[in-house]
């Protein structure tokens, strides 16, 4: 994939419920505009598996299906295999900084960055 950026559950769920800094909230929605954004289908599954109101729902869903959901495919599948021998991590986790790693990407979380590939937003 190259340039570009995998935006983490927590990143977009702050930008859902607005509680993104303002610059962290345009910059982002600039890289949104331009295509340079996807999730990982981890990211995917812990956005549209939580319970909540229809509208935010909704939202999520909208925001799903405006960016390419990368897959757990077996390049992720080996990268987050060394990420767990190398790393306390939860699966989740090492799932999502694996694909980013897999696919050239910037990880933008607000977890700590405790493996290559991440950027963190300041809160």
């Amino acid at each position: 994939m190259g340039a570009g950026y995998l935006a983490d559950t927590n990143v977009v769920i702050d930008l859902v419920l607005g509680r993104l800094p303002i610059a962290s909230a345009a910059w982002l929605d600039a890289q949104l505009t331009a295509g340079y954004v996807s999730i990982s289908i981890i990211t995917r599954i812990e956005l549209l598996g939580k319970l909540v109101p229809a509208p935010e729902f909704a939202f999520l869903q909208s925001f799903v299906q405006s960016v390419a959901v990368l897959p757990l495919d077996e390049p992720v599948t080996q990268q987050t295999i060394r990420l767990r021998q190398q790393h306390r991590v939860k699966l989740p986790d090492a799932i999502i900084a694996a694909t980013a790693l897999a696919h050239w990407l910037e990880l933008v979380s607000h977890n700590e960055p405790t493996m290559a590939g991440q950027a963190c937003l300041q809160a």
